[in-house]
């Protein structure tokens, strides 16, 4: 698939129109530039993960539970909803796939028999790993590109995704 021209559009292909309907609604103009940048960048960056996960059955929601549970060995079921923000159905159903594949297991809590805390095995450790390092090559590929500063420069992109929860109160 062919990425499209990302230049930036001139005055002259923006709608009179739409510009005073914006200004109207007190909205700025899209910033389309970086709007499609960060598509194609995440589009390219699961590509590569992509296409291991296809061979095993599996898809991005299997990656996502791999990754977070990996880097957080023990941690409740209910704090990996919290973080993924999807539901108890979807997560049971990836979750289910993983642990009868032999990727992840689930304990019980030493204190609450309740908790079902969820680890790696070393098989999910694999996966994971092979995973993350198809995305650093990616990563250390374009950043050496860009040279020194732009491990920090990407970090600050992390603003993108606290911008919405700081506008939005939690329900």
């Amino acid at each position: 698939m062919a990425d499209i021209n990302m230049g930036a559009k001139t005055a002259e292909t923006v709608s009179p129109l739409a510009e005073r309907q914006n200004l109207a609604a007190g909205l700025v103009d899209p910033v389309w530039d970086i709007i499609e940048l960060l598509f194609f960048a995440y589009r390219d960056f699961v590509g590569d993960p992509d296409e291991v996960l296809l061979k095993l059955g599996f898809g991005r929601a299997h990656h996502r539970v791999l990754h977070f549970v990996n880097r957080n060995p023990g941690m409740k079921v209910a704090d990996l909803l919290d973080i993924l923000n999807i539901t108890k159905q979807s997560l049971g159903r990836v979750l289910k796939q993983l642990v009868d594949q032999s990727y992840v297991v689930q304990k019980e809590g030493a204190q609450d028999r309740r908790q079902r805390l969820l680890f790696v095995t070393a098989k999910g450790e694999a996966l994971a790993l092979k995973l993350a390092g198809l995305q650093t090559e990616r990563i250390t590929r374009a950043f050496g590109e860009l040279g020194p500063g732009a491990h920090e420069a990407a970090r600050r992109l992390r603003q993108i995704a606290r911008a919405d929860r700081a506008a939005k109160p939690r329900s």
